[in-house]
């Protein structure tokens, strides 16, 4: 059923979790370029920069969470994304949520066109190697390293 994903579930010493069959992101290149959203303050960890994403309905796969979020929060072409691989970067905690990160790369190694929703402040195109000066989502930080060693340079 569409949108049964969203609502909190707990988490490890009680903290909440979003998404009531977990959450997924994409990590989405263009060439050295990654997309970030600056989160919006009302939303979980505001104020931070992070990749876009959420719940996950029943019925999706991690892959298909990941793009439908990153259309409603972007507006993105989902067919200028090719989606190469997934990868759990926290959890599974006892109550079975797990985040799942969505490694993507458009197809022509460029930049593509977004436009923030109300939960962005701002979509940024940022360097690889500028992601950690900007102020992080603990969860995205926390993933970082583990991520950057599963993608590969752009051919």
């Amino acid at each position: 059923m569409e949108g049964d994903g969203n609502g909190w579930v707990e988490g490890p010493g009680g903290i909440k979790l979003w998404g009531r069959h977990g959450a997924a992101g994409l990590f989405l290149q263009a060439g050295e370029l990654l997309l970030l959203q600056h989160r919006a303050a009302w939303t979980a960890q505001g104020g931070t920069w992070a990749l876009p994403g959420g719940a996950r309905d029943s019925h999706e796969s991690v892959e298909e969470t990941a793009v439908r979020e990153t259309v409603e929060e972007c507006a993105i072409d989902s067919s200028l994304i090719a989606v190469e691989s997934a990868l759990v970067t926290a959890g599974p905690f006892d109550s079975g949520w797990t985040y799942t990160t969505v490694i993507a790369r458009t197809r022509s190694g460029e930049p593509i066109p977004v436009e923030p929703n109300e939960e962005s402040e701002e979509l940024r195109w940022v360097p690889l190697g500028e992601i950690r000066r900007l102020p992080l989502h603990a969860g995205f930080e926390a993933s970082l390293d583990t991520l950057m060693r599963h993608t590969k340079p752009h051919d």
